[in-house]
């Protein structure tokens, strides 16, 4: 039985496979509907069981580090034409999803590593707002500070 009211910062046991293909499955359902993301996903997606066993590797992949995923997220996401409402609405969903289906430690958690990925992509594919807000400031994409006299010293 799981603590609904865990230690904070206690990381929850990662949800099951049977449940990672209920959240997958709920998600998409509702993503497939959604009048943002619905139209990326009907135009890219020409066969839904198979791209949902897809998925579903991926995330096992991602959560249980099953190793059953061979793909390439960039290169899958990098012909949709994603912006930035995108990414914002399917972290929101898939969220809401997770909520409603996983235990909320486990929901915690899987919407933090999708954040992270999310984030991932959206740099790679040159939508990440915030770089995107120090380019137009005339700024570097970041603010890591350069190295000066050699290996692992910064100023």
């Amino acid at each position: 039985m799981v603590d609904p009211h865990p230690t904070p910062g206690a990381q929850a046991d990662p949800p099951d496979e049977a449940a990672i293909s209920r959240l997958v499955h709920a998600f998409y359902g509702r993503a497939r509907l959604d009048p943002l993301l619905g139209p990326v996903f009907e135009a890219a997606v020409h066969d839904w069981p198979a791209h949902m066993d897809t998925l579903v590797r991926f995330w096992s992949s991602v959560l249980l580090r099953a190793g059953t995923y061979r793909g390439n997220p960039m290169a899958a996401h990098q012909p949709l034409g994603l912006e930035e409402a995108h990414f914002v609405r399917w972290l929101e969903l898939w969220g809401e999803t997770a909520r409603d289906v996983l235990q909320a430690p486990q929901a915690r958690e899987v919407e933090e590593i999708a954040g992270r990925i999310g984030r991932s992509l959206r740099i790679g594919l040159g939508i990440d707002p915030l770089r995107a807000e120090r380019r137009a400031a005339g700024g570097p994409d970041c603010h890591h500070r350069p190295r000066e006299g050699g290996e692992g010293q910064s100023t």
